[in-house]
Formats: structure tokens, sequence, C-alpha cells
């Protein structure tokens, strides 16, 4: 029972993180690195993470700075970032690429909050869903003599516990987000 309890509490865990990972892909007005987590640059005839070719910066709140290692990726660089459904303008400054993040337009914050909304609930549902698989777990091994059927009701209750604790990481998550989105 114990096992079942830590791996649902693991796959919960994995589901904020996943969730988390994706706030970082979605623009706000602020810049910020994981923006560009997405972005594969064909190095070399290899799609290579840009992150994994170039630092990333922050020198101010609304632009990034890339600075690849290798100078001969400048314009594969310029072209990834280019050919991404950001809707980002790279600017090539000798050895480095400068990116103005343009401010969010009303509207566009609008959808943001949306897309941010069915993302956490995407996530709630999954939470839910390990819980759902755990708690049956509990009702077979009871079934099949396991467990009592204390130790059943016991396993459902902080299986729910798990459940309420990750369900408010996400509801946190998601209002942080909106708070970050909303800001001009």
């Amino acid at each position: 029972m114990k096992e079942a309890l830590k791996d649902s509490e693991a796959k919960m865990k994995k589901t904020v993180e996943m969730l988390a990972q994706e706030f970082g892909r979605i623009r706000t007005a602020r810049a910020n690195p994981a923006l560009l987590d997405g972005i594969k640059v064909d190095y070399y005839g290899a799609p290579t993470p840009l992150k994994q070719i170039a630092s990333i910066g922050v020198p101010e709140p609304r632009s990034l700075v890339i600075q690849p290692w290798d100078k001969n990726a400048i314009p594969a660089v310029e072209k990834a970032i280019l050919k991404s459904d950001l809707g980002l303008n790279p600017n090539v400054e000798a050895t480095l690429i400068r990116i103005s993040i343009p401010a969010l337009t009303e509207e566009r914050r609008r959808d943001l909050v949306k897309l941010v909304s069915r993302l956490t609930e995407e996530s709630r549902v999954a939470v839910r869903n390990i819980r759902r698989d755990a708690i049956e777990h509990f009702k077979k091994m009871e079934k099949d003599k396991q467990i009592s059927e204390d130790d059943m009701h016991r396993g459902q209750k902080e299986v729910q516990d798990l459940t309420d604790k990750y369900i408010k990481e996400l509801d946190e998550l998601f209002a942080k987000k909106e708070r970050e989105i909303l800001e001009k």
C-alpha cells in the first residue's frame, strides 16, 4: 500500500512539474529564457535545443540576449527563432542575438489566460485520474485480501489528501501565471 501511495505522489508531483514547464513557455510581458526552451536549431545537420548551443540572458525586463558559443551558428539560431510560432523578431548584433519582447495586447492577454486555465484544468484531471487509479488499486488489494478494509479506507484518505495538496499547488501555479500575464 505504501508503494502505491509513493507511486501516486510521484506521478502527481510530475504533473505539477510538467505544468510549470508549460507555463514557462507561455509568453508574458516579461522576458524569460524558458520562452525559448522549445526551439531546436539545425546545428550541423542535427536538431539541437537552443540552450545547448548558446547562453541566454535577460539584460532587461523586456529583452533576451542569446550568445551562441559557436559564432557560425548565429544564422541558424536566427532562422530557428523566426520559424518558431513565438512571433519574435531577432536582431543580430555581431556575436549575439537580441530579442525585444513586445507588450501584450489586452485580447492576447485574455487568450493567454484562457490557455493557462485550460492547461491547469487538464493537469487537475490528470491528478484526479491518478487518485482514481490508486483507489481502484486499493479496492482490488482489499478484494484480494491483501489489505484490510480499514487499510483500504486509510489509503483512500491518504490519496485524497495527496490529491488535495497537488490540486492546491496547481491552483497556486495558475494564480501566479494569471497575475504575470495580466500585469502591464
